[in-house]
């Protein structure tokens, strides 16, 4: 593949199919790979994260997503829609850095280390860890507060305070069911409360736009211009 350099072609991009823009990446216009991962940064960003729930790491692999699915496009058949297959070599590369990690903590934990490590950084919470805290507590707070009284003193009663069902029931007299049975209708009405005040901001949440989106563009498209000197790479099978 060779880069066009056709700044009207990537503008125009921005109206094609995904499949359009394949065909023309295929054929020469390397340049209009910029407009996929435009298209597609933060869909790779977020479900990287949500396996390795690490933003470096998922920049990482969203990156090398991004290469290895340019180095591949020959093999993409077309039989799912193209931002399935790209979100798949995402999750396979997540899941492969997610496996060498683990291995990585294995034996670190053979020494010691990790547990050493879990030990310390669990003394010491960083300020970002106490605000989530803190944000954590006051919204589940609020939401055991919007309770009914049946329902909240069963919750606080078993979750709060951790005492068993037969404990629980106990303390208010009724029966282990009725526990049962209203500890779920809590639970139910806690979810409902809180995404009903978090769920309008889900869309935007863990966002990969902005100077965060135009530096993985930048670097992702410097490793695609280094693969052009490398046609032996392409050779490989994707998965």
């Amino acid at each position: 593949m060779k880069n066009s350099g056709d700044a009207a072609g990537s503008a125009a991009a921005s109206v094609m199919t995904d499949q359009e823009i394949v065909e023309r990446v295929k054929a020469g216009e390397t340049a209009l790979f910029e407009a996929i991962m435009r298209r597609y940064n933060q869909r790779l960003f977020r479900v990287a994260r949500s396996i390795l729930g690490n933003d470096g790491e998922a920049e990482d692999v969203t990156q090398d997503a991004y290469v290895r699915a340019y180095m591949h496009l020959d093999q993409f058949e077309g039989r799912a829609q193209f931002s399935t297959w790209l979100t798949k070599i995402a999750v396979h590369e997540a899941l492969a850095r997610l496996r060498a990690r683990r291995r990585l903590v294995e034996i670190d934990a053979t020494s010691g280390s990790a547990e050493d490590a879990m030990n310390l950084e669990s003394r010491a919470p960083s300020p970002e860890q106490e605000v989530l805290t803190n944000t954590i507590r006051m919204v589940l707070e609020t939401a055991v507060d919007t309770l009914p009284e049946t329902y909240r003193s069963v919750f606080m009663l078993r979750e709060v305070e951790g005492m068993s069902t037969s404990e629980t029931a106990d303390c208010l007299d009724l029966s282990d069911d009725a526990v049962k049975v209203r500890l779920h209708r809590a639970r139910s009405l806690l979810r409902k409360h809180i995404f009903a005040q978090t769920g309008a901001a889900t869309s935007v949440a863990f966002q990969f736009l902005g100077a965060r989106c135009d530096r993985m563009v930048a670097t992702v498209m410097e490793r695609i211009q280094s693969l052009e000197d490398q046609p032996a790479a392409k050779t490989a099978k994707l998965m």
